[in-house]
């Protein structure tokens, strides 16, 4: 298998690479982690300006309808420029191609240019505190009133919480349905009355995840994405096309990380054999998930339907990247325990916390591969 970019592919690495030199704000690039800045609202305008928000969307609905090879190497670009992902990454990797499978066109038409164009920020209204990733013992209620849904309830490591406007929201529709045949699928406006959002302050100091409470939340018919108790099969859409392409965009990211750790390795001229060893272990670790990335992508390229790589990918990253920002504070040694400067290793070993948690906890996601990959019996 020839893995090189082909010269159609080659041109678009360029062309990304030149976009993000002559467009990139100086003080935009990643500050440790996402930190929501307002220049990076119009960093966002000028990806969607550009082509670069949707790109694999069609282009019915304001997409580039460019195929999935493209979309990796935005994302690889984006990473290693350590650059803003769009802000609307919600809306563009999650709510939006849900609208595009079973929105009507009403919403397709209300929503998706605004998605594209980081106009309206979304959020994800999946997890809860008593459910924690398991989606289907969701208990927010989104009760039938006749002419609205009335919702009550309460979610919990909802990214962008606290500066979307609107959000996909799974809750129990049908209570006395069977599990996986009992849910609901809505779009909620974040500024309805009802709403409120907490955001959550993490190790690192800053509010990245967020609650949401809704207290007698009235949402419109015309809200609904699917069928009432359809909602398990609406999410599954979600999901798979949250974990699509993710696995590039880890694996840019983690190399980044990577080098960097290398970079600092020498720095302080590390010769401790296990040290080594370990710095060696991360880069190992590094290579399988590239070639992981590139068998998920033939296949969604094939099929047009994300694998469970996603799942084992992220699964993978997150514990990699855990591992590797401990090993560069031991590295730093007595040094690890300043903040001046830049603090860089410090930030990213306390933000990795979060890794295994959000977009699908360990636990989780080692259900998904052992269930759906590996064919082992359910675990209940």
């Amino acid at each position: 298998m020839d893995l090189r970019d082909t010269p159609a592919e080659a041109a678009f690495r360029a062309e990304v690479r030149e976009f993000i030199a002559q467009n990139l704000p100086a003080s935009s690039k990643r500050r440790g982690a996402r930190r929501f800045e307002d220049e990076d609202r119009e960093w966002s305008k000028r990806l969607g300006d550009a082509g670069y928000a949707g790109l694999t969307w069609p282009k019915e609905y304001g997409g580039a309808g460019a195929p999935y090879s493209h979309q990796a190497i935005y994302l690889e670009e984006l990473a290693r420029a350590e650059a803003p992902s769009h802000l609307g990454v919600i809306g563009l990797g999650m709510a939006g191609p849900t609208i595009i499978a079973f929105g009507t066109d009403a919403q397709k038409n209300r929503y998706l240019a605004k998605i594209l164009s980081a106009e309206e920020i979304w959020c994800q209204g999946f997890s809860e505190p008593d459910a924690g990733s398991d989606l289907a013992a969701a208990r927010t209620r989104i009760e039938d009133q006749g002419d609205h849904f009335l919702v009550n309830g309460q979610k919990v490591w909802s990214s962008f919480a606290h500066i979307a406007d609107f959000c996909i929201l799974v809750g129990l529709g049908v209570p006395e349905a069977p599990r996986y045949k009992n849910l609901t699928y809505v779009i909620v406006d974040m500024h309805a009355p009802g709403v409120e959002v907490r955001p959550l302050v993490q190790i690192t100091g800053h509010p990245e995840f967020n609650e949401i409470f809704f207290t007698d939340v009235k949402v419109p018919k015309e809200n609904l994405l699917g069928e009432i108790g359809g909602g398990w099969q609406v999410a599954m859409t979600t999901l798979l096309h949250e974990r699509g392409t993710l696995g590039f965009a880890l694996s840019a990211t983690l190399d980044v990380a990577v080098r960097k750790l290398i970079a600092l390795a020498k720095e302080h001229n590390v010769v401790d054999p296990i040290l080594r060893d370990r710095i060696a272990r991360e880069w190992v670790e590094l290579q399988a998930l590239k070639y992981t990335n590139y068998r998920a992508l033939t296949t969604l390229q094939k099929t047009g339907i994300p694998g469970p790589e996603g799942s084992a990918s992220k699964l993978v990253w997150s514990e990699a990247n855990q591992r590797l920002t401990k090993l560069a504070l031991e590295i730093l040694g007595s040094e690890a325990q300043l903040t001046d400067g830049d603090g860089y290793w410090q930030y990213q070993q306390l933000r990795s916390r979060g890794n295994t948690i959000e977009a699908g906890t360990s636990e989780i996601l080692r259900n998904i591969v052992a269930e759906r990959v590996l064919d082992m019996p359910r675990s209940r």
